[in-house]
């Protein structure tokens, strides 16, 4: 646990531009989730193209997992809250997903893998997050790393609240990807940020934070315990209930959070440069063309990905 640096205050805080509410599906073997972030808000939250959030404490809801599948053209980030889930590819690679732990995979070009649940019992819970490549990256060369929960850098600002830094900067802690281990960070350009965000119960005083945001980028909150506030320029509150998503208005310098509420609340807060390109998706394939995705899936039924 470290202390915050130093941060220049938010002066214009974004508002909410509007509340989503997730839509139950099941994926893999029939893994029951909410999917939050869904295919008709690709191009207004680009670079991001999915969210899913899966949580039960019954195996029949998510005990087949999600056996052998393939991928091509983005990056998944794999965040459990709790349970465990054993990784392996067609590349070789293979990891345990543990409590607080995340995998930053790299499809890249392509490859083959399944995420298998490593408990009979208990609860399972996490997010997956589809994050877009550049066009030019596309068919890069497939990498994922598996990060331990002690990896993350984490620390608590003066009102209390717990700051775990997935991806980006915040208050001086960087995350652990993108960065030195995949490519540099300047080959990102979506400069994604991913913070999960711990707040205490509101008292006298709810818990605040502030997150300096450029207007550029595309940014939204999901609230996975009790229920925070997005406090806009005006002082005006905007209250986001448990289970739903906020996407931020493109405005302003920042973003103002606080605690909702008589319990702890935690939120995941999500932004990235958008790459204003063309989005094609077939299932597990994001190309920028219908030619590329014909030739991705030509590619799998040939046994071509890794």
């Amino acid at each position: 646990m470290n202390t915050p640096a130093a941060f220049s205050p938010v002066q214009q805080p974004r508002r909410v531009e509007r509340i989503i509410t997730g839509q139950p599906t099941s994926d893999g073997a029939g893994v029951k989730l909410t999917r939050v972030l869904t295919h008709d808000l690709q191009q207004r939250l680009d670079p991001f193209l999915m969210l899913d959030n899966f949580a039960s404490d019954d195996p029949d809801d998510y005990g087949a997992g999600f056996p052998d599948h393939p991928h091509r053209g983005f990056e998944t980030v794999t965040y459990m809250i709790a349970g465990r889930m054993r990784h392996k590819d067609s590349a070789g690679h293979e990891g345990l997903l543990q409590n607080g732990g995340v995998q930053w995979m790299t499809a890249g070009r392509g490859l083959i893998h399944s995420e298998m649940p490593e408990q009979e019992a208990g609860v399972m819970e996490g997010f997956q997050l589809w994050l877009n490549l550049p066009g030019k990256d596309k068919l890069c060369p497939p990498w994922y790393r598996d990060i331990q929960s002690a990896e993350i850098p984490e620390f608590v600002t003066p009102d209390g609240v717990t700051v775990r830094v997935i991806a980006g900067e915040s208050r001086g802690a960087g995350g652990p990807v993108p960065g030195a281990m995949h490519r540099p960070a300047s080959a990102y350009p979506t400069d994604p940020l991913y913070l999960d965000l711990h707040f205490p119960a509101a008292a006298a005083a709810p818990a605040a934070f502030s997150q300096p945001l450029p207007a550029s980028r595309n940014a939204f909150i999901y609230v996975y315990r009790g229920a925070v506030e997005v406090v806009d320029a005006n002082g005006g509150a905007m209250p986001v209930p448990l289970h739903r998503m906020a996407i931020l208005a493109n405005e302003g310098d920042g973003v103002l959070l606080r605690a909702a509420g008589s319990v702890p609340a935690r939120a995941l807060l999500i932004a990235g440069q958008p790459l204003g390109e063309p989005i094609a998706q077939y299932g597990p394939f994001v190309m920028n063309t219908r030619e590329q995705l014909m030739q991705a899936v030509e590619d799998f039924q040939a046994g071509r990905l890794v």
